[in-house]
């Protein structure tokens, strides 16, 4: 495992340095700030990075989101001493893969940077209670209402569409070479998943989404 260090501080990227290289780590280069880190990183072509969190040029997010945008791939760790909550969000929402606190035991870090690179999304024990609630806030945020249409088969919006032009069910059988019969079903199904009374409330239904043969062809 090749490791890029990117922290602010001398004496912790050395004893970082030290104690990740005596358990077998490779450590192929360490940062001081921000833009050196952005430069090493594209040199090294680390397996994974260590990122810190609070640094003067460039903040570790402004780091993550960069080396995001310029399309790194490799799991990016957040090391640090924040235990914020926005912290945390914001970081797992600007690619990282993974966010410690440096007060973290280290052999406990070495396992825990195996499991990232081996793909897990690893968060600090007394932080998961809030990735736990992120995740869900974030589920019920992103909640899009169901169309009306989503339920209807290609053959009821064909129908649907022919309703929306006000057409009667023999001419719509006929357009579309089926029997009456088969076009009443298929318009007392469209009806029941569209919560209508009518043909002309699921037409108008239709005309103000704009469900036309036009906009479906």
């Amino acid at each position: 495992m090749k490791v890029l260090l990117i922290d602010d501080h001398a004496l912790f990227r050395v004893g970082l340095q030290t104690l990740l290289e005596s358990r077998g780590i490779t450590v192929v280069a360490t940062a001081g700030s921000g833009q050196e880190g952005l430069r090493l990183t594209e040199e090294h072509q680390p397996d994974i990075i260590l990122l810190d969190m609070r640094m003067p040029d460039m903040s570790g997010l402004e780091v993550l989101r960069e080396l995001r945008r310029r399309g790194a791939e490799m799991p990016i760790v957040m090391l640090t001493t924040s235990d914020d909550e926005r912290d945390l969000v914001d970081a797992l929402r600007s690619g990282a893969q993974g966010y410690l606190l440096k007060d973290i035991d280290p052999e406990e870090l070495v396992d825990v940077l195996n499991d990232i690179v081996a793909g897990k999304t690893v968060v600090a024990p007394n932080l998961t209670g809030v990735l736990a609630k992120v995740v869900q806030e974030g589920e019920q945020a992103v909640e899009v209402p169901e169309s009306p249409f989503s339920s209807l088969t290609p053959r009821e919006m064909e129908i649907l569409c022919h309703l929306a032009e006000g057409q009667s069910n023999k001419v719509i059988a006929r357009n579309l070479g089926i029997s009456d019969g088969t076009v009443k079903l298929h318009v007392k199904a469209i009806l029941r998943k569209l919560d209508v009374h009518s043909r002309v409330e699921a037409a108008v239904i239709a005309v103000e989404r704009g469900i036309t043969r036009n906009a479906q062809s």
